[in-house]
């Protein structure tokens, strides 16, 4: 499983969770449960990464979110 910070929030519009991964600029999933949106979310970063790599664009590090401060 990918690092890097999830988002998931209810889009009333889509009818569906929607999974954001701040971290990589527009890459977001959706899926009709949390858990789908959420494993739909391992594929899009897979596939955002292999993209940039392809064009040359750098892939941020993970660095999620603290669990304490």
């Amino acid at each position: 499983m990918y690092k890097y910070e999830r988002i998931i929030y209810w889009s009333d519009e889509d009818q569906k969770f929607i999974a954001e991964i701040p971290e990589l600029a527009g890459c977001m999933a959706d899926g009709a449960t949390i858990e789908e949106a959420l494993n739909q979310s391992e594929k899009v970063i897979e596939e955002w990464i292999e993209t940039a790599k392809l064009i040359g664009r750098e892939v941020p590090e993970a660095k999620g979110k603290l669990i304490y401060a």
